[in-house]
């Protein structure tokens, strides 16, 4: 794995780090392998239960493509007539789909700035925890560029599809504290407790009802796209997978003896 990308397991809690701080945690080829790999890998694995996405140094979240790399990329794309590299499909679509796609809780801890495709891996986590300083800017169309890593997805959902185009066609850095009005952020904190922050948000997630949690994804995701009857038809599938889970009968258990339950995310 390279060293661009960080991995650690706390107890049930998968700690993903981009790491590449000195150039504001940009996205180059082996770092866009490593990320999508390890998120895959944190996917599959069922002893892990919830994700924490984050960058390394307080700078930035991901600014998304390295541009240098990309630039002498495509100068080399033209000297030799071969086709440019087609990371949208190599990278950023697999590393998108088992991000947003994992039937478990993922959260995006935001320190500095998301830009482009990094903005993008926060809009597809559940749920945003963001430095006070910290902001989102789109930054596609100001290198000429439609949106990708699924923005054109996630972002209409967190804001509407009127604001996404807005802030898709005339990007600019939106900072935390309107991120939050507008529903980019989930929770807004001070820049020196975020890392304390997020990893006790996401862990209180890794210690829940991992299967009950995946059925709500798989839920919302179902109902965004779905008639009212379909939707129903699907809320009864999942129930009775949620219904099967040992967390179920461990919950129902502890309520009924005024305990508070401990879940084993099966």
């Amino acid at each position: 794995m390279s060293d661009s990308v960080l991995y650690e397991l706390d107890g049930p809690l998968a700690v993903i780090t981009i790491n590449r701080p000195d150039a504001m945690n940009a996205l180059d080829v082996p770092t866009k392998v490593a990320l999508r790999d390890t998120v895959t890998e944190a996917a599959a694995d069922p002893a892990v239960r919830a994700v924490l996405l984050t960058g390394a140094g307080d700078k930035a979240f991901c600014v998304g493509q390295d541009l240098k790399e990309h630039l002498g990329l495509l100068k080399r794309a033209d000297e030799t007539g071969e086709p440019p590299l087609k990371t949208v499909a190599e990278h950023y679509n697999p590393l998108v789909r088992a991000l947003a796609g994992m039937r478990k809780p993922t959260v995006a801890a935001v320190g500095g700035v998301a830009a482009g495709a990094g903005a993008s891996l926060a809009f597809a986590c559940d749920f945003r925890i963001v430095a006070e300083t910290a902001g989102f800017n789109t930054s596609f169309a100001g290198v000429a560029l439609t949106t990708d890593s699924g923005a054109s997805w996630t972002l209409p959902r967190l804001v509407g599809h009127a604001r996404a185009t807005e802030l898709l066609m005339f990007p600019r850095t939106v900072k935390a504290a309107e991120a939050l009005t507008l529903g980019l952020a989930t929770r807004v904190v001070p820049s020196a407790e975020l890392a304390a922050t997020a990893r006790e948000f996401a862990l209180r997630l890794a210690n829940g009802p991992t299967v009950a949690y995946g059925a709500i994804k798989a839920a919302l995701d179902f109902g965004a796209t779905h008639s009212l009857s379909e939707t129903l038809d699907k809320e009864d599938e999942l129930q009775t997978l949620a219904g099967a889970s040992e967390d179920h009968r461990i919950a129902v258990a502890a309520f009924l003896a005024k305990e508070t339950p401990k879940y084993v995310g099966r």
